[in-house]
């Protein structure tokens, strides 16, 4: 299966009053992984940008498990579910330095133009992405 992972010190302003990591902050970090991904298979998300297209969230889910804590480095791990050509899907793992998982995550993003929102198709808007996208998902069905 095709995944990339990005290591992140966790600050202490990502911290709440209990002392462990706030609920919104592991959503910046799936933010982080998605970016590992595509680079991961080649790309700069800016790239899609100056293409004219946004893939913005529409759908996401995370469940804690365990608390990540100050100065701890947590890896997340990000993968491709699926995709069609229009969406993405994307699961993710948080695990700590000791390996434990801390949060599951999946997130659904929609191709769109950037100035209008109307849905694109990245075959057609950006083919080579679509190549690698559509590489990445025979990869992990060979899994």
């Amino acid at each position: 299966m095709l995944s990339a992972e990005a290591n992140i010190k966790v600050r202490y302003a990502e911290t709440d009053q209990m002392g462990v990591v706030y609920h919104a902050n592991y959503l910046i970090w799936f933010e982080v992984g998605r970016t590992a991904f595509m680079e991961a298979l080649g790309f700069h998300y800016s790239d899609m940008e100056a293409g004219g297209m946004v893939a913005p969230v529409v759908d996401i889910q995370a469940t804690f498990k365990r608390p990540a804590r100050y100065g701890d480095t947590i890896r997340v791990k990000t993968w491709l579910e699926s995709y069609d050509g229009l969406r993405f899907i994307y699961n993710y793992q948080v695990l700590n330095q000791r390996d434990e998982l801390c949060v599951t995550g999946r997130s659904v993003h929609i191709c769109v133009n950037k100035e209008t929102f109307q849905p694109l198709a990245l075959k057609r808007s950006l083919p080579q992405w679509h190549e690698a996208y559509e590489g990445a998902l025979k990869e992990q069905e060979g899994d």
